[in-house]
């Protein structure tokens, strides 16, 4: 699969694994964003092929971790991106004050 794919379908893999941020996920852009949707979906990817072979369910185990790292991964780029604009020193920090 392409590199390109890859990121694509690792952030609609993560859209519907995260109902929660779905729309902040079809809106990223930053490079390091896409890695993390390109590095999901590799994770996925290998995976899914040791489950299909019942080779080892340990490294199926491992395979199933690194997924879950990823996306709290995903989750704090996200979240970190949606913060990326902080309030200057003399802004209030709500309205009116």
């Amino acid at each position: 699969m392409a590199r390109s794919n890859r990121r694509e379908a690792g952030r609609r893999r993560l859209a519907m694994r995260l109902p929660h941020m779905r729309k902040l996920i079809m809106e990223a852009r930053d490079a390091w964003q896409l890695e993390l949707f390109e590095a999901y979906q590799m994770a996925v990817e290998a995976r899914d092929s040791v489950r299909r072979r019942r080779f080892n369910p340990n490294l199926e185990l491992e395979y199933d971790e690194t997924c879950l790292v990823i996306e709290r991964h995903v989750i704090r780029a996200i979240e970190e991106a949606s913060y990326a604009h902080p309030l200057k020193s003399d802004e209030p920090s709500y309205p009116g004050g």
